[in-house]
C-alpha cells in the first residue's frame, strides 16, 4: 500500500526540496521569444526621451485657449512646423503655436496640443482654435512610459513579443535568459515498442515518450529520449545512470506501480532520496519523486498515458519552473458541466473535457474513457478538478476549466 501525499503536499515538497539550478546566458533580443527572463529588466534612460504629441494638431500654451468657442475662437500665429524626428527650432512663447504631427517632439514651453479637428487655418499664418485644451492634454511627457530605475520586466517571466518591443525601446540588444534545462525520458516495459512499429500479440506502441517530449519542448526545455528499456533492473539502472549524468531531470515512464517487476522505486532511491511514492489523485496515484545526491530530480510516472499526462501537467511542469525560477500561471474559464459526475472520494480527480457555447453560456462536456486510453485526451479543450473532499459534481454546476498552464 502506497503512503500517498495530497496534491498540495506534493507542490510543497517540490518548493521545499528543489531550488534554482538553471544557469544564465545572453541571447540576441530577437531570439529571446519564449525564453525565461533570468534578471529583472530595469531602465537606465527615459522612454520617450522628449515630450511627445499623441495627435496631429498644434502645440500651445493651454491658457491661450481658455474660454474659446466656435463663435469666439482663439487666434494664434503659427511660428513653425515640427517635423518627425526633429526638435523645434526655438521655444514656444505665449500667444504662439507650432504645427505638430502625431509623435512629434513638443517644443519647450508648450503644455498641451490641440487636435487639428478643432482648429481652422485662416491662410494668413494664423489659426483659430474652437475648443479649449487643458495642461497635458494630447501629450505624453518625457519618461511617462519608462524612467531610470523603473523595473519594466520581472525575472522569471516568459518573454513575449510585446516584451521584446519594450526592450527594443530601451535599446537592449542582448537579453539575460535562463539556460534551457535538459530532461531525459526513459520508457520502461516488456510490452512497449516504438510508435512507428506494428504491434504483435500483446505489444503496444510507446505513447508516453512522444507525448512527454512534445509537452516538455513546448514548455521550453530540451529533451533527450533514451528509448525503451525492458523490465530488467540492471539494464534500467544503467540507462538511468547515463541519463542522470547528462540531464538536469530524468523521467521514467512506467514501472512506478507496486509489483514484483517494478524496479523504478529501488533505482531512484539508489541515486539519493525518495521524496514521495504515491499521490492522492486520479489518475496518477503511483507516482514517484526522488532527488539525487547532487540535487537532480528523478520522476517515476505511471505507464498509463492519461495519468502520465496529468502528472506532468500538474507536478512535473511546476518542478521544472522551480528549477528555472520561472513564473507559473494557470488560465481558467468558467463553465457549466453538462452531466452529473461521481468522484472517487479521498482522491482529487482530474477530468478532460470539451467546451462549447450555447445560448450565451459556456458548457463543459466531460470526455469519458476507460483508464489508460489516450483517446480520452485527444482533442480535449482543457480539464477540470474535482477536489478530494468532494463526492462529485451536479449537472450544470459551475466549474473552472484549466485551459493552459505556463507564463
Amino acid at each position: 500500500m502506497l503512503s500517498v501525499k495530497r496534491p498540495e503536499e506534493v507542490i510543497e515538497i517540490i518548493n521545499t526540496e528543489f531550488s534554482h539550478i538553471a544557469g544564465e546566458e545572453f541571447v540576441p533580443l530577437t531570439k529571446s521569444l519564449g525564453r525565461v527572463l533570468a534578471r529583472d529588466i530595469t531602465a537606465d534612460e527615459y522612454v520617450p526621451d522628449f515630450d511627445r504629441s499623441t495627435v496631429d494638431g498644434y502645440a500651445v500654451f493651454s491658457r491661450d485657449t481658455f474660454g474659446c468657442t466656435e463663435a469666439i475662437p482663439a487666434i494664434l500665429p503659427v511660428v513653425g512646423e515640427i517635423l518627425m524626428g526633429q526638435a523645434a527650432e526655438k521655444d514656444l512663447n505665449p500667444g504662439e503655436c507650432y504645427a505638430i504631427p502625431t509623435g512629434g517632439a513638443v517644443p519647450k514651453g508648450a503644455d498641451s496640443v490641440v487636435m487639428i479637428e478643432y482648429t481652422e487655418d485662416y491662410g494668413d499664418g494664423t489659426i483659430g482654435i474652437m475648443k479649449s485644451t487643458a495642461p497635458g492634454m494630447n501629450m505624453i511627457f518625457r519618461g511617462d512610459d519608462v524612467y531610470p530605475g523603473k523595473t519594466v520586466l520581472k525575472k522569471g517571466r516568459i518573454i513575449s513579443s510585446q516584451d521584446i518591443g519594450a526592450m527594443a525601446s530601451m535599446g537592449i540588444t542582448e537579453v539575460p535568459v535562463t539556460k534551457k534545462l535538459t530532461v531525459g525520458i526513459i520508457s520502461t516495459g516488456d510490452e512497449l515498442i516504438h510508435h512507428s512499429q506494428k504491434p504483435i500479440g500483446g505489444q503496444i506502441r510507446d505513447v508516453n515518450s512522444p507525448m512527454l517530449e512534445s509537452m516538455l519542448e513546448a514548455f521550453g526545455v530540451n529533451t533527450v529520449n533514451y528509448g525503451i528499456i525492458i523490465d530488467d533492473e540492471e539494464l534500467l539502472e544503467k540507462k538511468v545512470n547515463e541519463a542522470v549524468s547528462e540531464c538536469d531531470v530524468v523521467i521514467l515512464s512506467g514501472g512506478s506501480s507496486v509489483g514484483v517487476k517494478d524496479a523504478a522505486c529501488r533505482i531512484i532511491e539508489s541515486f539519493g532520496t525518495i521524496l514521495l511514492h504515491g499521490i492522492a489523485i486520479k489518475p496518477g496515484k503511483p507516482t514517484i519523486l526522488g532527488k539525487t545526491n547532487d540535487q537532480k530530480a528523478l520522476v517515476g510516472l505511471p505507464g498509463h498515458p492519461v495519468a502520465a499526462y496529468f502528472i506532468t501537467k500538474l507536478f512535473v511542469l511546476p518542478l521544472l519552473a522551480k528549477l528555472e525560477t520561472r513564473e507559473m500561471k494557470t488560465y481558467t474559464i468558467s463553465a457549466k458541466v453538462t452531466e452529473n459526475i461521481s468522484a472517487n472520494h479521498g482522491r482529487a480527480q482530474y477530468q478532460a473535457c470539451h467546451f462549447f457555447e450555447k445560448d450565451g453560456e459556456l458548457f463543459a462536456q466531460p470526455i469519458r474513457g476507460k483508464s489508460g486510453l489516450i483517446t480520452s485526451l485527444a482533442g480535449a479543450d482543457g480539464y477540470f478538478e474535482i477536489p478530494r473532499d468532494c463526492e462529485g459534481l451536479r449537472q450544470y454546476e459551475t466549474i473552472q476549466i484549466i485551459v493552459s498552464t505556463g507564463e
